[in-house]
């Protein structure tokens, strides 16, 4: 029997979430971050944008099932402006967006505004004060379309300026430092 490795990662602004770079471009890459196995692959992905929690395995079975609907991922958000709860309600009960070129209502899921988290400042600056003020929210998903949080948020008027994910099921991002690998014993 095959013994499986399962890693947490918290990926960094700007690393594609793959171990092969098709197009070529100067981008970072998981490989980049730590000697994984043969045949580790990324559970799910987060956009080159993105940052925050990460999950690898070596088990395709694992994988599939954390990129199902049974799993929840949480991000932090922040957005242009200064979001209401009226907005937030919206995102809660499911907006339309563009998805495989047709349009599409997200599923309801979980949002609240947050106070601004605690993140070490991104490698690259967003934007500073004089643009405006920003506003920080959590949205719990339990599905993932490609760029959906995005997308949703941009839906009801405030675009994502950063987008974190710091949870899936029951891992957490809590104090793994950017670009740091955690090996753990079991996903599921």
């Amino acid at each position: 029997m095959k013994l499986h490795r399962h890693f947490l990662l918290h990926k960094p602004y700007g690393t594609i979430s793959q171990f092969v770079n098709p197009h070529k471009r100067k981008k970072g890459l998981l490989g980049d971050l730590y000697d994984f196995p043969e045949g580790t692959m990324a559970i799910g992905r987060l956009d080159v944008n993105s940052e925050g929690l990460l999950l690898l395995t070596t088990n395709g079975k694992t994988s599939e099932y954390i990129r199902s609907k049974k799993v929840a991922k949480e991000y932090y958000v922040q957005v242009d402006g200064v979001i209401s709860q009226k907005e937030i309600n919206t995102l809660k009960f499911g907006v339309e967006i563009g998805f495989n070129r047709k349009k599409y209502i997200t599923k309801k899921c979980e949002a609240s505004l947050i106070n601004t988290p605690n993140f070490p400042n991104r490698t690259q600056k967003i934007r500073d004060d004089r643009h405006g003020p920003t506003s920080w929210i959590s949205i719990t998903l339990n599905e993932g379309k490609f760029r959906q949080v995005r997308k949703m948020t941009s839906a009801v008027g405030f675009p994502t300026l950063r987008l974190i994910r710091v949870r899936i099921g029951t891992f957490v991002l809590d104090n793994l430092e950017v670009g740091e690998v955690k090996e753990v014993e079991k996903l599921l």
